[in-house]
């Protein structure tokens, strides 16, 4: 979702909004800003890994975890997915919908944290987060969220930028310990999980838009078998 991940704010009430929103305030607050201060704050093409780690898997239901503005979801839907796109900036949702109604595509736009959500379990074929902005818990709330989503035969796609989790923290307040990898996601991985894919590979990186400039992607697939 993004190459500089905010730092994270104190907790709060997490009840939904007047708007339906169901996270931390700040959290949205903060990602509104971010998304504020662009009029395009991506490069609007849908992620290289995403493209090719989706291209061989039969459509069906697809949670896209940190949409954006909405080019995954977009390319899904495309694709003959039955798209749920989950974001927690109300601006970016609404650009993403705009995107969606220009193009007479069909999303299901929800307005929330991963952990806060509520999504029924196993209720997607495949769970798809490209550069998620998670943060952390003692509970692992996020890393369980992303494998509750997923359906028996399903697929997690957990795509993330290389060497991030190993930044000292920065001045701006960013410490990637706060925040969710695709090792952590991957150490939660039992006998009910095949991985078929835990590699670093060269990124196929956007013309523009924020983190183009990073060039190695840490890609995680598994499969759900029961």
């Amino acid at each position: 979702m993004t190459d500089d991940i905010a730092a994270p704010s104190p907790a709060s009430d997490t009840r939904a909004a007047a708007d339906g929103y169901l996270g931390d305030p700040a959290v949205r607050a903060e990602w509104d800003s971010r998304y504020a201060d662009r009029q395009q704050l991506w490069s609007g093409a849908p992620n290289g890994a995403l493209v090719a780690e989706a291209a061989g898997l039969t459509p069906g239901r697809v949670l896209d975890v940190g949409c954006g503005e909405g080019a995954d979801a977009l390319w899904l839907a495309r694709g003959g997915w039955d798209v749920t796109a989950l974001e927690v900036s109300n601006v970016a949702l609404e650009r993403a919908a705009g995107h969606a109604r220009d193009a007479a595509l069909t999303v299901r736009w929800v307005h929330a944290e991963l952990a806060q959500a509520a999504l029924a379990p196993g209720s997607f074929d495949l769970v798809s987060a490209q550069y998620p902005a998670l943060l952390r818990s003692p509970d692992a709330a996020s890393e369980r969220a992303l494998l509750a989503a997923v359906a028996p035969g399903g697929v997690l796609l957990l795509v993330h930028h290389a060497g991030m989790h190993a930044e000292p923290v920065r001045e701006s307040g960013f410490d990637p310990a706060d925040y969710v990898w695709p090792s952590m996601v991957a150490a939660l991985l039992d006998d009910d999980w095949e991985v078929q894919v835990d590699e670093q590979r060269p990124r196929v990186a956007p013309d523009g838009g924020a983190g183009a400039h990073h060039t190695d992607d840490v890609v995680l697939r598994a499969r759900r078998l029961r």
